[in-house]
C-alpha cells in the first residue's frame, strides 16, 4: 500500500502544478498579455507591379488612407480601388488614371465604425492597361486603427 500512495501524491503533485500553470496562461489570455496582435506588424501588400507606399487607419473619421505607386511599366487608366468586409468602400482617381511611375494618395470611406484595435482587410484594385484590357489586383492591408 505504500508504494500506491506514493505514487498518487507524487501525482497529485504534479497535478496541482500543472493546474496553476494553466491558470495563470489563462489568465494572461484573458486580459490580452498574450494577444498576438498587438505584436504584429502593420502591414500592406499589393500584387507586384504597385506598391503600397504607406497606409494609415482612421478609427474617427472611419476612413483607410493608402499612397500607391504604379510601377507597372504603362498608365493605368481608369484605375479604382476597393476595401470589402468591414470597411466595404472604395475610391478613384479624380483624373481618371494613373500614371506611370507616379504615386496617388487614396482616401476610402468606410461604409461601417472601425471598431477594434486592428484592421485585416482585402484591397481589390481593377484596372485598364494601355491596350483598353481590364485586369484585377489584389493585396491586404493589416494596421493599427489610430
Amino acid at each position: 500500500m505504500k508504494k500506491a500512495q506514493a505514487a498518487m501524491e507524487f501525482l497529485m503533485t504534479y497535478g496541482w502544478a500543472i493546474l496553476v500553470v494553466l491558470l495563470s496562461i489563462s489568465a494572461l489570455a484573458y486580459f490580452g498579455v498574450l494577444d498576438p496582435a498587438k505584436y504584429l506588424p502593420s502591414t500592406c501588400t499589393l500584387d507586384p507591379g504597385l506598391t503600397c507606399v504607406d497606409f494609415k487607419v482612421d478609427g474617427t473619421d472611419n476612413e483607410i488612407t493608402l499612397v500607391i505607386r504604379n510601377g507597372m511599366g504603362e498608365d493605368l487608366n481608369p484605375f479604382n480601388i476597393s476595401i470589402g468586409g468591414e470597411c466595404n468602400g472604395s475610391a478613384n482617381i479624380a483624373g481618371g488614371g494613373l500614371i506611370d511611375g507616379a504615386k496617388e494618395i487614396f482616401v476610402i470611406s468606410c461604409a461601417k465604425n472601425l471598431t477594434g484595435s486592428k484592421l485585416k482587410e482585402d484591397i481589390l484594385i481593377n484596372y485598364a492597361s494601355d491596350s483598353g484590357i481590364t485586369h484585377k489586383k489584389t493585396g491586404s492591408i493589416s494596421a493599427k486603427i489610430e
